[in-house]
């Protein structure tokens, strides 16, 4: 319940999000991310004002994904502070023997070493704090798995990052 109730708010925010792009006021961030099933490191690079590159290192219970995405920044609620996010990428991994647990589905037991492989989206809001280098953020993962399925798969996950 508490996954779908952030599906919306997040759903929420595209409708009322700026539509100004406009860049962050940092360049690089480094930090974690915590998740419904992996939690792990995360640097995310400006290549440009509103656009970011992030990859994250990913751990799980019995396994690894390395993601990265493809991020387009806007200010959310007329705040200057506050960026809405949506974007695109992909992951790679690997799980070994074990429970793959998913969201809204029936959990996956595997008896050997598995690739994982697929396409991933990205939807959040993040929050610069003000005269600090330091950036939270929630969002939600959706992602195709395709090495192990074809199956559907939503991950939310917050984050913390130290900004410069």
């Amino acid at each position: 319940m508490k996954k779908l109730l952030l599906f919306i708010l997040l759903l929420s925010a595209i409708m009322f999000a700026g539509k100004k792009a406009d860049a962050q006021s940092y360049q690089t961030a480094i930090g974690g991310k915590f998740g419904g099933y992996e939690n792990g490191l995360s640097i995310k690079y400006f290549t440009q004002k509103a656009i970011a590159l992030e990859g994250i290192l990913g751990f799980r219970s019995h396994g690894i994904i390395i993601t990265g995405l493809y991020e387009i920044h806007q200010t959310a609620f007329s705040l200057p502070d506050l960026k809405f996010y949506y974007g695109a990428g992909a992951h790679i991994g690997s799980i070994g023997s074990g429970k793959y647990e998913r969201f809204g589905s029936s959990d996956q037991d595997y008896h050997s070493n598995q690739l994982l492989l697929g396409a991933d989206a990205v939807l959040g809001l993040e929050y610069v704090i003000p005269k600090a280098p330091i950036a939270v953020s929630i969002d939600l993962n959706p992602r195709l798995e395709l090495a192990t399925g074809p199956f559907f798969d939503i991950a939310p996950g917050v984050g913390i990052k130290y900004t410069f």
